[in-house]
């Protein structure tokens, strides 16, 4: 991207990108929902303004269907993804055009550019979704660590950090159920200091983490479900044989509790008790 720092896209007219999105998000809706049972539960938890919604990651599919479940009065924008140039590759270049996605480099060497954007896009009363886990896994009902990026981008926007638990897309199949959940908003409001993103990070990964705790992989679909799947999943080495194998930490053991308190004695964070 070019020009100033602002909004995505910022370089084209506002009702311009209003209709990119409105297009963009009932192509979407028509051939997911043809496809796939997408339903949202709990949309009365939605903000009512901007906020950073942190959802879990399974299928390159979820931003699609969380911008699908959503409705389309919550304007979203997603974090990511981490991409040299969104001009390459078919799903890079749709969020290019339609303007919805904030970009960060590999390198991670424009960074602050892209903070800067998400604050572009806070301050036009549109939110922002983010895959917290920075990468796909391949269990429901388990939950990777999160980064640090979330909680320090909420932190310094003063928004609500909103989990938001996506399940059965670990496998998906013609006619399955994609259900995605919004749980209560975490205010945040203090200052972002390293205790404090340390902090409102593990409590938004135990937010999250209760949500999905219930969920269980779905059975492996038929031909069609297995290449929709892992039709564009980046496994990495080894494949999904491999990343079957990783697992995200047990609840009862993180180093902070569900209430931002420690459970190790070499960190007692200030900021335990805000929020």
């Amino acid at each position: 991207m070019s020009g100033p720092v602002g909004i995505p896209r910022a370089d084209l007219p506002a009702w311009r990108r209003w209709l990119r999105y409105r297009v963009a998000w009932f192509g979407i809706s028509v051939i997911a929902r043809s496809i796939l049972r997408v339903r949202l539960e709990g949309r009365e938890l939605l903000v009512d303004g901007p906020a950073m919604y942190c959802f879990n990651h399974l299928n390159w599919a979820d931003p699609m269907l969380l911008l699908v479940a959503f409705p389309t009065s919550v304007r979203l924008y997603f974090y990511g993804p981490k991409e040299e140039t969104l001009r390459r590759g078919a799903r890079n270049r749709l969020m290019f055009w339609v303007g919805i996605a904030v970009p960060f480099r590999p390198t991670k060497d424009d960074l602050l550019s892209s903070i800067k954007r998400a604050q572009a896009v806070f301050a036009s009363g549109a939110s922002l979704a983010i895959a917290g886990e920075g990468a796909i896994h391949v269990h429901e009902g388990d939950l990777l660590p999160l980064h640090e990026g979330a909680a320090y981008i909420a932190l310094r926007a003063g928004v609500p950090i909103v989990p938001v638990a996506i399940t059965g897309t670990s496998w998906m199949g013609f006619r399955r159920l994609v259900r995605v959940r919004v749980g209560a908003p975490i205010p945040t409001g203090v200052r972002p200091t390293h205790e404090a993103i340390e902090v409102y990070t593990w409590r938004t990964w135990h937010a999250l983490r209760a949500m999905v705790d219930d969920d269980r992989d779905p059975p492996v679909p038929g031909r069609f479900g297995r290449w929709l799947t892992d039709l564009f999943n980046d496994w990495g080495p080894g494949g999904r044989a491999a990343a079957g194998a990783v697992r995200g930490p047990n609840p009862d053991e993180t180093r902070l509790g569900p209430d931002g308190t420690t459970r190790s004695p070499d960190l007692t964070p200030a900021t335990a008790s805000a929020g």
